[in-house]
């Protein structure tokens, strides 16, 4: 058909929903002139990763699933900040809230869902919102820079997610639920008790058997009232106790409404030409409020508003998978047991994973995953279809067989229907991803979420796409779906630095050449790798590739979202001058910087430097960098200790300032924190860096491996020494085997659990000799990097007396 020719499609929503069916529709060459309302002034995105855009991890464009060029290029019609409010059956219209008024020959209702608000005294209150949007994101954001307190109201999964971002924002988080168990609606006790514990490891607090009768407050909230007279005090509620079908323009239409808008088995409404799809629809009695069956129902009314032949929309399975910072959870079907069930179960409480399978009358008829859900996908599909159980199934899911070997894998895959949806976060079938191996020669699971989009979001597919891989490549999936260190290669981090050092590799381009990169020019994640490496292991003679550098590196400045830089001088041990505080101030007045902030390393941050303008202004300041873009010693944050404290037992400004200015500039696997306490008190927060120090009254103790960020964990205890030299020797070693065996982009959280907490300890605290060779190869490295400016501060005494005016005791 020609543009004029083409039917008129109208899709109301511009969310997951609505949006998935449009692609659906455009795969299947569908001859639609199509028009998209957005209530939200953004494209397409995806809603699963909002507690990512609340944690952190990730940013608004960063979930966008279809960008605006996207529409363009598709001749789609988008009108964003426009809520739709009626549709004119007789005029046949969808009419906006502005006026506009857009001509229909069918319309698709992908409104979603409203949260559920508490209809309690105080609901109403500033500090009171839900969790389904940006806004609501942007809304918790701000919160978390002004209160300390959160309360999220509702333990299931969007609650967790909730509480979990804000936790991660710094926030003290609560989650209040009615029930005794979290996610009552998709786990059984056992698998609730297993979160629960995990998440509370993770920092949450819970109040279970909670119920809330009131929110107090003024006009903004300060806490929460319980039905037992007990109260909870909280800066900021998040109300996360359900959602209900967002149904408003099916009312104003004249539209059969129940609790969603009633569709039939090919998603229609009771108007003709207008079909609804998703969270606001009601199918057999029936409203969905996750995922996967929005897409299901997507595919079966793309292919009915393209005349494709399919089977109808019989319902889905309803199944639940959660991934939150580690943990993942996975339910299905029927999972709390009754007397009419043989329940199959499997507990390991030092692997923390837990597996239940129910039957009815030899029936799969439900089943729950903790810890691990590989076995996920053929489990919902076994459910699906009634299965009965059979030994060899049995063997496939509970992992048993000969001499207790898992049984093969594939066997599941091997049973999907192409049309079974893979990736609930992105809608990607298992079709897609077999038409990806089998047609373009996808061969790793990098390839196929770069193509598909599998795997892209929360990663709980992940297991199942490789299942697919080594169904559809047979004797040629171990070599060739093997991961490297990025998509180019299917070399790991220590093949490569092997192969490096035995070959004497010593440029980048060697070490693509001779590897045989499948990119010849490597990408954005492996050449940084390499260069580090080469640096690491050539110290002396290796020329640094600054273009292989991240962008942050190669300005000396972290680049911010408006396109301005942050510049962050070294201020060691978080002491500076009146000097120094001068020029700062000089500087931000001529160069016209936005802000100037306190960081949480004990620095002061210019930020808001125009491009243009960076290199000026590091020349005007005159200052050492603090290295705030680069993968190296960042901050070494201090207490007063003993210079000023009353309760301090050592000098940690004085040692904070020349443990900074020993290990500073030097190249890092990621970045690298550092703490120093004068006392047990820890006001220095050594507990949540990479190596943290505190002083007692005998000498120092040593911890490594904390991390207050995204992956909060808190440091291992490594030992205790008596003097500054054993300190440094320590802390010198620690750095250059990290540097040796770190991954690169891997924080010492993570070194530390791969490698092991005994494996280091052995290495350095029982192997001398180890220890002095680390030592030895760090002071050559060390040596590359120093400044003129920098050698005459080398001698101990010398940076002891720079503190002197603050620090008296650091000159003894």
């Amino acid at each position: 058909m020609t543009g004029k020719n083409k039917q008129k499609l109208v899709v109301i929503g511009n969310g997951m929903a609505g949006i998935s069916t449009v692609e659906q529709i455009i795969k299947l060459g569908g001859a639609y002139d199509i028009t998209v309302f957005g209530s939200e002034p953004h494209p397409n995105y995806n809603r699963i990763m909002l507690s990512y855009v609340l944690e952190g991890s990730k940013t608004l464009d960063d979930i966008v699933l279809n960008d605006w060029n996207w529409y363009k290029d598709n001749d789609i019609t988008l009108h964003t900040g426009t809520t739709v409010t009626k549709i004119d059956e007789e005029n046949k219209v969808v009419v906006a809230e502005n006026g506009l008024a857009v001509p229909y020959d069918r319309v698709i209702i992908a409104t979603g869902s409203n949260p559920f608000i508490l209809p309690v005294p105080g609901s109403d209150k500033e500090g009171v919102v839900g969790f389904r949007d940006i806004a609501d994101c942007n809304q918790m954001l701000a919160a978390a820079k002004k209160y300390k307190k959160a309360a999220v109201i509702g333990g299931g999964l969007l609650g967790l997610e909730a509480a979990k971002g804000l936790v991660n924002l710094g926030m003290d988080v609560t989650v209040v639920h009615l029930m005794n168990d979290l996610m009552e609606r998709q786990l059984d006790h056992n698998a609730s008790a297993m979160l629960q514990a995990e998440l509370e490891r993770q920092g949450i607090k819970f109040a279970m058997g909670k119920q809330t009768v009131a929110l107090l407050g003024g006009d903004r909230v300060t806490g929460l009232r319980f039905n037992d007279g007990t109260e909870l005090e909280a800066g900021f509620v998040v109300m996360a106790v359900g959602i209900k079908p967002n149904v408003a323009v099916a009312k104003a239409s004249g539209i059969e409404v129940n609790r969603g808008i009633v569709v039939n088995d090919n998603l229609q409404t009771s108007m003709e030409n207008v079909y609804a799809v998703g969270e606001c629809d009601e199918h057999r009695g029936v409203c969905y409020g996750l995922v996967a069956p929005l897409f299901e129902q997507g595919m079966v009314l793309a292919k009915h508003l393209c005349g494709v032949d399919t089977l109808p929309y019989e319902g889905s399975v309803v199944s639940t998978k959660l991934k939150i910072s580690g943990v993942d959870v996975f339910s299905a079907g029927e999972f709390i047991e009754g007397s009419e069930h043989t329940v199959i179960a499997a507990k390991d409480e030092w692997k923390k994973t837990y597996k239940k399978i129910l039957l009815k009358n030899n029936v799969i008829v439900g089943a729950v995953l903790f810890g691990d859900v590989t076995e996920s996908a053929a489990l919902q599909k076994l459910i699906k279809q009634e299965a009965q159980m059979t030994d060899e199934i049995y063997a496939t899911v509970m992992g048993t067989g000969c001499c207790g070997a898992g049984a093969k894998k594939g066997t599941s895959v091997e049973s999907m229907a192409d049309e079974e949806i893979v990736c609930g976060c992105n809608g990607v079938t298992k079709k897609t991803i077999v038409d990806a191996v089998m047609v373009q020669g996808l061969t790793t699971v990098d390839e196929i979420k770069a193509c598909t989009g599998a795997t892209r979001s929360c990663g709980g597919c992940k297991p199942v796409v490789e299942q697919i891989l080594q169904y559809v490549l047979g004797d040629g999936f171990k070599s060739a779906s093997k991961q490297g260190i990025c998509g180019c290669t299917t070399h790991s981090r220590d093949e490569i630095v092997a192969e490096i050092r035995a070959k004497g590799l010593r440029t980048i381009g060697e070490v693509m050449n001779v590897l045989e990169w499948s990119q010849p020019e490597g990408c954005s994640k492996c050449r940084p790798a390499i260069n580090y490496y080469l640096g690491m292991i050539y110290p002396e003679t290796y020329e640094d590739e600054k273009e292989s550098r991240f962008v942050n590196e190669r300005m000396n400045a972290n680049i911010q979202k408006d396109g301005t830089y942050t510049v962050v001088p070294r201020m060691y041990g978080g002491v500076t001058t009146v000097e120094d505080l001068k020029r700062i101030a000089d500087v931000s007045l001529k160069y016209d910087v936005k802000v100037v902030k306190v960081t949480g390393g004990q620095r002061l941050a210019l930020i808001g430097v125009k491009k243009e303008d960076v290199p000026k202004v590091w020349e005007e300041l005159d200052m050492p960098s603090g290295y705030a873009y680069a993968k190296s010693l960042r901050t070494v944050k201090t207490c007063v200790g003993s210079t000023f404290c009353r309760f301090g037992t050592q000098d940690s400004m004085g040692i904070g300032a020349l443990i900074e200015k020993k290990f500073e500039r030097l190249d890092l696997p990621a970045k690298f924190k550092i703490a120093v306490n004068g006392c047990p008190r820890n006001c220095a927060e050594s507990c949540t860096k990479d190596i943290g120090i505190v002083g007692n009254d005998g000498g120092w103790e040593i911890f490594i491996g904390g991390n207050g960020g995204i992956k909060a964990r808190i440091a291992d205890a490594f030992c205790k020494v008596k003097t500054d030299e054993e300190l440094f020797e320590i802390c010198g070693a620690v750095i250059q085997y990290y540097r040796e065996t770190g991954k690169y982009l891997e924080r010492t959280s993570e070194w530390v659990e791969r490698v092991g907490l005994d494996d280091i300890k052995k290495t350095i605290l029982e192997d001398h000799d180890q220890r002095k060779a680390l030592v030895e190869r760090i002071e050559v490295a060390l040596q590359q990097v120093e400044e003129p400016w920098k050698k005459v501060l080398n001698d101990k005494q010398v940076l002891r007396a720079m503190f002197q005016s603050t620090s008296p005791a650091a000159a003894e």
